[in-house]
């Protein structure tokens, strides 16, 4: 589980980066674990040959919808699974409107509020 905090006013772009290398290693039944996922899904915001380039040299398949060619129909299976978990992390009220000023003070409520949804879940 990687969460990150950005300005408002920042690309999502950018923190593409950051947050794939910040990807715990996988464990897998067999074998070594895993660094890198297999596949990355996004929208048409992250269609940029710069990260495409980028997630090709490390191992990942980019499955990103590109700008004036393909809809964004296609990854919408994919996508309604981070927008199913954003809606479950607003569920909890702290997390709806940031009362903090510092944000390494609401990245503490984000990973809380991650990690009781992700226990929710496993435990069902």
């Amino acid at each position: 589980m990687t969460v990150g905090v950005s300005a408002a006013n920042t690309h999502d772009s950018h923190a593409l980066k950051p947050l794939v290398n910040a990807l715990p290693a996988i464990r897998s039944r067999r074998g070594p674990r895993r660094r890198k996922p297999a596949k990355l899904h996004a929208d048409k915001a992250y269609d940029i040959p710069a990260l495409r380039d980028w997630l090709r040299r490390r191992g990942i398949i980019p499955r990103i919808a590109r700008k004036g060619i393909e809809s964004a129909d296609k990854l919408g299976r994919h996508r309604w699974v981070i927008e199913r978990t954003i809606a479950w992390l607003t569920g909890y009220r702290r997390l709806i409107i940031r009362y903090e000023r510092k944000p390494s003070h609401y990245l503490a409520f984000l990973v809380l509020g991650a990690t009781i949804t992700c226990y929710k879940k496993l435990a069902k």
